[in-house]
């Protein structure tokens, strides 16, 4: 299931953007303005439970922290589990880590080793709100690979086509973005 143009152009105009944030340069697409459009909020995740309704999925696992808002409602409206995936040293008890390389450094992500109750070949779905290089996605990626899950898709809402952040990940899982800019 496709986005259709109509539906595109309410989701998108939805996204404010921020110009120099968080430093000069950068356009931050600013997804608080789509939250608070209840129009666009329901045609996102009516379209999201629409495409993923028979993907029969046991989870949902949303990268820290917007991809924390997508993901659990729409494992609400799926009837399924949820599951974080946050930044290192956020969750107790025992977890498993992925480091991964930012423009001046490395940052990690983490989840608990039994997040999907250690089901093996759980069936998940990573989201986040918006993919750029991609290494934080290659590297929630790989954290549900680790836990013996099985990655069904990593969804986004936003692809930055310029940055190719999407075809490092579709080496681990395949892809769905609903807009390409």
């Amino acid at each position: 299931m496709i986005l259709n143009e109509e539906e595109k152009k309410v989701i998108l105009d939805s996204i404010r953007d921020v110009n120099d944030f968080p430093k000069p340069g950068i356009v931050f697409k600013d997804i608080t303005t789509l939250l608070n459009n209840k129009e666009a909020f329901q045609v996102l995740m009516n379209h999201l439970e629409s495409r993923y309704k028979s993907y029969n999925l046991d989870y949902i696992a949303g990268i820290d922290s917007r991809g924390f808002i997508f993901g659990a409602a729409l494992a609400d409206r799926l009837g399924i589990g949820f599951v974080p995936v946050r930044k290192k040293g956020k969750l107790p008890g025992t977890t498993i880590c992925e480091k991964y390389e930012l423009e001046y450094g490395f940052d990690e992500v983490e989840i608990h080793i039994d997040a999907f109750n250690n089901q093996i070949g759980a069936r998940v779905l990573l989201m986040d709100d918006l993919i750029a290089t991609g290494g934080t996605a290659v590297a929630a990626s790989r954290l549900v690979v680790d836990t013996n899950a099985n990655l069904i898709e990593v969804c986004f809402l936003l692809n930055l086509e310029f940055l190719n952040g999407v075809k490092r990940v579709e080496e681990i899982a395949p892809v769905y973005s609903l807009l390409n800019i």
